[in-house]
């Protein structure tokens, strides 16, 4: 990587690594893994989330990596601390003029879910867009239908900004009412502290 792009960490793959997550550059290689962790629950069948469908999954991976060549997200599978492939996430909607980006396209396979492994992966997540990409604010989406979702970006620190109604049109035709929320930059400090207590909560058992 050269050192005096100011743009190349927005655009160069990375691996984010801790102590229950591992984030990989996705790679078409990992469609089958990808195919057996959305399994795990028929993640597929939850209309309001982007899972997809086992017989969808490599043209999803696609798209995904077009938008990396394209320089708009850094896609990544998500393996557990045993080297499972459990999902997937993305640093999207990248704006490099304005420093923004947008954490999201995340699901997990229903036994990696309500674990250690979701608070790590937004930490590294986070991490590498305020301390190596140097962003001045990360934004997370979800759908106002995701209750759980919408609960857990709270938890994180997140801080609402408003709902986009009409958003989003869904394979069904139907549109979506997105919630945004997001992290800035001076905030991160005290972000970060929270999310190392609720790790060590969790890897405590507490």
């Amino acid at each position: 990587m050269d050192a005096l792009d100011p743009v190349a960490h927005w655009r160069t793959p990375v691996r984010l690594s801790g102590t229950h997550v591992c984030l990989e550059p996705l790679a078409l290689a990992h469609v089958p893994g990808l195919q057996q962790a959305a399994g795990d629950g028929a993640l597929w069948r939850l209309w309001y989330t982007s899972v997809p469908h086992p017989d969808e999954t490599r043209a999803y991976v696609e798209k995904a990596l077009a938008a990396q060549d394209a320089g708009t997200a850094l896609p990544f599978v998500v393996r557990n601390a045993l080297g499972d492939i459990v999902g997937s996430t993305r640093l999207g909607n990248i704006d490099i003029d304005n420093r923004r980006v947008e954490i999201g396209w995340t699901w997990y396979a229903a036994s990696a879910q309500r674990t250690a492994l979701n608070t790590e992966a937004k930490w590294l997540l986070l991490g590498h867009a305020f301390e190596t990409m140097r962003a001045a604010a990360v934004e997370l989406r979800t759908s106002w239908m995701n209750q759980r979702s919408r609960t857990a970006i709270a938890r994180l620190g997140a801080k609402q900004d408003g709902v986009l109604r009409n958003h989003m049109r869904l394979g069904d035709g139907a549109y979506r009412d997105t919630v945004v929320f997001s992290i800035i930059e001076s905030e991160w400090p005290a972000v970060r502290r929270h999310l190392r207590f609720l790790m060590d909560r969790q890897g405590s058992g507490a």
